[in-house]
């Protein structure tokens, strides 16, 4: 197996809360609690959970936009959170990230164009205008974007061409790696598809490689390799798309799946889902044990009183559950 592109080891986020000014925190957010991976190049992997679960914190973790707590990221064989300011700035090159709300993250004051372009005058100041202004016409031509829309405004576009400029301005500087936090959850279901297909056809062409959060496990499925499940800032399981599709083994990964909607009636009222109990317990204060063992229809004492290991099966996939 070639070397990974990036490497997630023990990562830890939590954010304390409750601190004033003669005490300190009452406590802490455990929003990801002790996560590792590892992300091929060319791959693409799926992370998936209900709200809540740490999803996005992980993501913006990975690209130190939210300050991590614990762990390490070794990032193209160096560790990424070891950089210092001009190590990092180097290193943003390759990394970007693609948000939920497409209208929300570009700046209304701006042009189409100007935005596109604000990376590349960022890093590449030595650039001329006439040739940032072909790297944006050549970045909205392959994205779907007519190049004449770059003096347009942000407001003037729909939901959809919005993400594409999103996407276009990610892409400018030619990265190896893309956080996706739930891209198209903002957008009509026709149109999440072309998003989605246009994000394998950057991949194809360009070798990116690409961590794709969502809560939709029908889109996770359309674009992923590798799937993971987080829950409560722990990983329930990560195996190969369709072995995990064909075979959830974790019990909240059948859970996720048994939500999906199939398109044949007959069939969705035929067959017989995985309801779970209760709410998403708090992060602050987690339960002992498995963080499932709450809501989980197989737990027993072992459950609550001993956390699984995440450990490798026989098909090489990777489940923590005693019973597994």
């Amino acid at each position: 197996m070639p070397e990974a592109l990036l490497s997630v080891r023990d990562l830890k986020v939590h954010f304390p809360i409750g601190k004033g000014l003669l005490a300190g925190a009452k406590g802490a957010v455990k929003a990801v609690d002790g996560v590792s991976f590892d992300l091929q190049p060319g791959e693409t992997l799926g992370i998936v959970g209900e709200s809540g679960c740490g999803k996005s914190t992980l993501g913006r973790a990975i690209l130190r936009l939210t300050k991590p707590t614990a762990g390490t990221v070794v990032w193209l064989g160096q560790d990424f959170f070891g950089l210092d300011k001009a190590g990092l700035r180097k290193a943003r090159r390759e990394l970007q990230i693609i948000f939920q709300d497409p209208l929300a993250s570009l700046d209304p004051r701006m042009t189409v164009g100007e935005i596109i372009a604000r990376p590349l005058k960022t890093f590449h100041p030595e650039l001329k205008k006439a040739e940032v202004e072909a790297r944006v016409r050549e970045a909205m031509a392959q994205v779907g974007l007519a190049p004449e829309m770059m003096r347009r405004y942000p407001h003037e576009f729909s939901g959809g061409q919005c993400q594409r400029i999103g996407i276009a301005r990610a892409m400018i500087l030619r990265p190896k790696l893309i956080v996706c936090d739930e891209p198209v959850s903002a957008l009509d279901v026709s149109i999440q598809a072309q998003i989605i297909n246009l994000l394998r056809k950057l991949q194809r062409e360009l070798g990116l490689s690409l961590l794709f959060i969502s809560h939709n496990l029908s889109v996770v499925r359309h674009i992923s390799h590798r799937v993971m499940v987080l829950y409560l800032g722990k990983i329930m399981e990560i195996a190969e798309r369709d072995a995990f599709y064909a075979n959830p083994m974790h019990p909240y990964s059948r859970a996720l799946i048994s939500a999906i909607p199939l398109p044949d009636p007959k069939a969705e009222r035929a067959r017989e889902r995985v309801m779970l109990q209760g709410d998403l317990p708090s992060p602050l204060n987690p339960p002992a044990g498995c963080r499932f063992c709450t809501r989980c229809p197989m737990a027993t004492d072992l459950c609550h009183s001993s956390e699984p290991a995440l450990a490798p099966r026989a098909d090489g996939r990777l489940v923590a559950c005693h019973f597994v």
